[in-house]
């Protein structure tokens, strides 16, 4: 019986890069579907082995972990050197966009409410 392991949806290239070198660093017999083109299949890394199975996720967890590490120092990084947009710089460099974001907004709340407020 296949055990999936990890969902490849949204998972960027470097990091399905690393697992699979992860999982090929510890021998872990692995294989992959490919997300469909338009998201209807998810795709994933799976194998066919419960304990293989066990001793990947335990592999995924302390790679994760250590990824979301190096990814927040990174992110830090950015927010502290000023690379990492805020709402008034956003608004700065994209004053329409931004107004015609907070318009739809209120739009959408207001549509979302009209019913209870009897409008």
């Amino acid at each position: 019986m296949p055990y999936h392991l990890m969902n490849l949806r949204h998972v960027p290239d470097d990091e399905a890069d690393e697992i699979r070198a992860l999982f090929e660093a510890h021998e872990v017999r692995y294989y992959e579907t490919p997300p469909s083109r338009w998201g209807i299949s998810m795709g994933g890394f799976w194998v066919h082995d419960r304990a293989e199975a066990a001793r990947a996720r335990e592999l995924l967890k302390a790679y994760q972990g250590e990824r979301f590490g190096r990814q927040r120092e990174e992110y830090e990084k950015a927010r502290a050197s000023g690379q990492v947009p805020g709402f008034w710089l956003r608004l700065r460099r994209k004053p329409l966009s931004v107004v015609f974001v907070l318009l739809a907004a209120v739009f959408i709340l207001v549509l979302s409410l009209a019913p209870f407020l009897g409008l």
